[in-house]
């Protein structure tokens, strides 16, 4: 029987779920798995990018685990590919790749003074305080007032770790530089601004009500920001979601503020329009255009400026694609161009075409880069089902690699001196982790730095 020698890089839940979806499908061949991820540990933006005190939202890590330790697929982690492996590599020793590499750059806000000193992106912050190996160990908590720009998920998840006292997050997987940064934090007042208003947001009734549940924080909303016009009224009439997240800023508004000793403010309705210079060179204050209902569930712009004084800024606008070597990118939209999962290249580059029509055969992608950083788990998996059908259907079109056994790319991996991490390995870091967490008091405690993780997953510490 035929075997498929499928790559898969990125070791997060989209690489994970395509692994599994395709070991569970019905097909006319045998599957060998190779998992690889740049990072020594697996599970991605699931360990990397959901702050630390969701412990529900990382419950996901369990159902991974589990896929990972039916010991069906290897993992080689630590390998980057690009510079350990290339294209030209998997096409040596496998028939296809999947690229699950996922959105991990902050997209771009084009405001004035977005550059300036103090101005940060959400997603480098969120890779701080998750404890990122290939992210400074510091991080500049020295304002007291600031703005995060956004009505998403992540917009709250950066709110609340910045206005969260410290010693609350004492029992999530919070590395310990991270405490020490969050406990010598001066802040007193985080502002959360979106142009539209509250039946518009784009975060979850969970994220919203763990706001309200922050010990010693008031929760500030504005009156003149629930005027609503009937497209705002149809929205929480016909969306449950909608009339959740109303009913809690509702609620909120009838609370009694003042004792707290750290605020945090929702203001809707409110456009930025630029970070304004202290004339030093850093953050000064935010400037933005109170906006208004445009009838169709859209907002106009008033021509009503405010500003207010803030020391530091962070945008959380949302997330954007890496392009990888040898693969087609669309720079606009941050992804591999695809047909429901195939990846796509342009027939004739020097046209100058920007129509991507010809199939890349051998080359898939799916998650975040191949849609975009949109939608929850659940668009993961159907995500994964739809370019597993297509690598099950291309059979006559795979690669027909020169050395296909499983232990060519273990042999290339050592030649090249690569320090490649497995599944025993996640174990040996996991067991270390959660040990550390344990002396502690605490459910686990994450290693920070790359070489450390290396050393204790291949016992070399």
């Amino acid at each position: 029987m035929t075997t498929l020698r499928l790559a898969i890089i990125g070791a997060g839940p989209a690489g994970i779920y395509a692994a599994d979806i395709l070991l569970k499908a019905e097909r006319h061949f045998d599957v060998s798995i190779d998992l690889f991820d740049h990072l020594p540990a697996p599970y991605g933006l699931v360990r990397y990018g959901v702050a630390p005190d969701h412990p529900r939202i990382k419950g996901i890590i369990n159902a991974l685990r589990d896929v990972l330790d039916r010991g069906d697929i290897r993992l080689f982690g630590n390998v980057r590919y690009g510079t350990d492996i290339t294209l030209d590599d998997l096409k040596r020793h496998y028939n296809a790749v999947i690229f699950a590499t996922g959105a991990v750059r902050d997209a771009d806000l084009k405001i004035p003074g977005i550059e300036l000193e103090g101005s940060y992106g959400a997603a480098e912050f969120v890779s701080w305080f998750d404890g990122h190996p290939d992210f400074p160990r510091s991080w500049p908590l020295t304002a007291k007032e600031v703005a995060v720009i956004g009505n998403g998920n992540v917009a709250l998840d950066v709110s609340r770790i910045l206005a969260k006292h410290a010693d609350d997050l004492l029992p999530t997987e919070i590395p310990d530089n991270v405490y020490q940064g969050l406990a010598e934090s001066p802040v007193t007042d985080v502002h959360v601004f979106g142009r539209r208003g509250p039946t518009s947001v784009k975060f979850t009734p969970l994220e919203l009500r763990e706001l309200g549940e922050l010990r010693d924080v008031d929760m500030i909303v504005y009156d003149e920001d629930f005027d609503y016009d009937d497209a705002a009224r149809d929205a929480i009439a016909t969306n449950k979601q909608v009339l959740v997240i109303d009913k809690v800023l509702n609620q909120w508004r009838k609370r009694e503020t003042g004792q707290a000793s750290r605020r945090l403010h929702l203001h809707f309705f409110a456009k930025p329009l630029e970070i304004v210079d202290d004339g030093t060179g850093r953050v000064g204050g935010i400037r933005w255009e109170r906006t208004a209902p445009d009838g169709a569930g859209g907002v106009v712009g008033t021509g009503e400026i405010r500003e207010l004084p803030i020391q530091a800024v962070y945008r959380a606008v949302g997330y954007f694609g890496s392009p990888l070597p040898g693969i087609p990118f669309d720079k606009k939209r941050g992804v591999i161009p695809n047909r429901e999962g195939q990846v796509l290249r342009k027939a004739d580059p020097s046209s100058g075409s920007s129509t991507w029509t010809e199939q890349m055969y051998g080359v898939y992608a799916t998650g975040w880069i191949k849609r975009g950083p949109v939608g929850l788990i659940g668009h993961t998996k159907s995500d994964a089902m739809e370019t597993v059908r297509h690598v099950i259907n291309d059979s006559g079109n795979w690669w027909r690699p020169e050395s296909p056994s499983e232990q060519s790319i273990v042999e290339l991996l050592d030649s090249r001196g690569i320090a490649y991490t497995d599944l025993d390995g996640w174990h040996n870091l996991d067991q270390h982790e959660l040990a550390l967490g344990s002396a502690q008091g605490r459910v686990r405690v994450k290693v920070v730095p790359r070489d450390e993780m290396v050393n204790i997953s291949r016992d070399e510490a």
